[in-house]
């Protein structure tokens, strides 16, 4: 009997860790969200001014209650006034959001400061993936799946942008307008759920699964530099990186005084950069990124989701293991603020999106693939034929959580109509239907899982 508690205490840790370990939190977050915001007309709007609240307010209305003469009560807007402000201001839907005076939003806490840490935490698996025994250090080994990265950008991209111009303003083969601003949307790969569905359809020890995650890690990489460079948040100040350098600088100088907390990497240099790209137009999200390669790190990587990194020390794996967990709670949140999409919406641009992760993704990569052994003579895994590279394909898909990101950064809230920004969300929230998509082409094709143990010898016949 003494043992009971034990076994449920573990259970429930158990249970805990399965929800961080499969971005369950991000889901619900998002769930949550679409919940919300199609309750009702009322519901919505309560929805909006949420995301769109000013924290600085609170301490504005503290300060003003703490220095107002009582004679001045009567002067103070009614509730009903408050109200209507405050709707208004939702209206707005950020308008100025991410300026210096568009204030402190809930939205923008999330969005611009703490997602900061998820693609921190990305730009570090691109890194270490760089690194000896990284999937991305032997270029005659990544050359087949980073031209498949390549055909599964641009696969979605131009099917996207022909879809838009297609029916763009303009009439049939017109111009795309503001719709063709998302054609970078269907482009992203999620690497946590196209990784969890293809442990499920190929089986743990499959080359298919490291073909999958290396194309994804280069997706992330390419999506770094898509953000950065497609999707500005103002006009683009060079001058601001300056202090770009200056805290690689500083990062260097704390690696020669020997200072291996990452506390001291985040809270200085990393502030300084977050804040050169916020001030330089750069997307603010991707300020810790320049300071990732500079913090003290192991010099050989072991490969995405090694469970033997957990046991590394270093600067970088410590930063990784401590924010971790946090950052599934920071996704929680940013389903919670960013998926909130009325169904009404959905759209042409959902189904453009859609069009681009569920036929572009394997399409692209499928041919992107295909030139590459035929024409550069490229080799496939041991193992691997057409079949697993349409199924990886179709499984790629799965865009979910950059596929977000990107709709926000590519449609800021108050500067396109809120139909138009909510049926693009409304794609990349539906692209779970990639991962019902790759298990249909799977049966179809004949993959099959390895059972536990099972690995492959030989490359089957392409």
């Amino acid at each position: 009997m003494s043992n009971q508690p034990v076994k449920s205490q573990r259970r429930r840790l158990l249970n805990v860790r399965f929800l961080f370990d499969n971005s369950l939190l991000l889901i619900g977050g998002a769930v949550l969200a679409l919940v919300w915001a199609n309750w009702s007309p009322d519901a919505k709007k309560a929805y909006d001014r949420f995301i769109h609240f000013d924290v600085t307010t609170i301490v504005q209305a503290k300060h003003a209650e703490s220095t107002e003469p009582a004679h001045q009560e009567s002067s103070t807007p009614s509730e009903s006034e408050q109200a209507e402000k405050g709707d208004a201001s939702a209206e707005e839907g950020g308008k100025h959001e991410g300026s210096q005076h568009g204030g402190l939003t809930i939205h923008f806490i999330i969005n611009d400061i703490l997602m900061a840490l998820f693609f921190a935490i990305a730009a570090k698996e691109v890194w270490e993936s760089m690194l000896p025994g990284g999937a991305l250090s032997n270029p005659r080994k990544a050359a087949t799946p980073l031209l498949a990265t390549l055909g599964g950008i641009m696969g979605p991209a131009i099917l996207y942008l022909v879809g838009a111009v297609m029916i763009g303003q303009s009439g049939w083969f017109g111009q795309a307008g503001d719709l063709g601003r998302g054609w970078a949307v269907p482009c992203a790969t999620d690497i946590a759920f196209s990784y969890l569905v293809a442990r499920i359809i190929f089986g743990a020890g499959h080359p298919a699964i490291a073909f999958l995650l290396l194309l994804a890690i280069a997706d992330d990489a390419a999506g770094l530099i898509i953000l950065a460079v497609a999707y500005p948040q103002g006009p683009l100040l060079p001058i601001w990186f300056i202090l770009t350098a200056a805290a690689i600088v500083l990062c260097l100088v704390f690696r020669k005084m020997r200072l291996q907390s990452f506390w001291w990497y985040l809270l200085i240099p990393g502030a300084m950069s977050w804040f050169s790209f916020y001030y330089a137009g750069i997307h603010a999200a991707l300020g810790l990124v320049p300071i990732i390669p500079f913090l003290p790190h192991e010099h050989t990587d072991l490969g995405i989701f090694a469970r033997e990194e957990l046991h590394r020390k270093d600067t970088l794996n410590e930063f990784e293991h401590w924010w971790k967990n946090p950052v599934e709670l920071i996704l929680g949140m940013f389903g919670l603020t960013n998926a909130g999409v009325a169904f009404g919406n959905i759209g042409v641009a959902t189904t453009l999106v859609l069009i681009g992760l569920l036929v572009g993704k394997p399409l692209g990569i499928t041919l992107f693939t295909w030139i590459g052994v035929r024409l550069f003579h490229l080799q496939m895994p041991a193992g691997m034929g057409y079949r697993h590279i349409i199924t990886l394909g179709a499984i790629a898909g799965i865009g979910f959580t950059v596929a977000l990101f990107v709709s926000e950064a590519a449609f800021p809230a108050g500067q396109f109509p809120e139909e138009l920004r909510d049926a693009v969300k409304m794609g990349a929230l539906a692209s779970f239907l990639a991962a019902v998509v790759g298990f249909a082409v799977a049966k179809f094709a004949g993959v099959k899982p390895l059972a536990p143990g099972e690995t492959l010898a030989g490359a089957e016949d392409i």
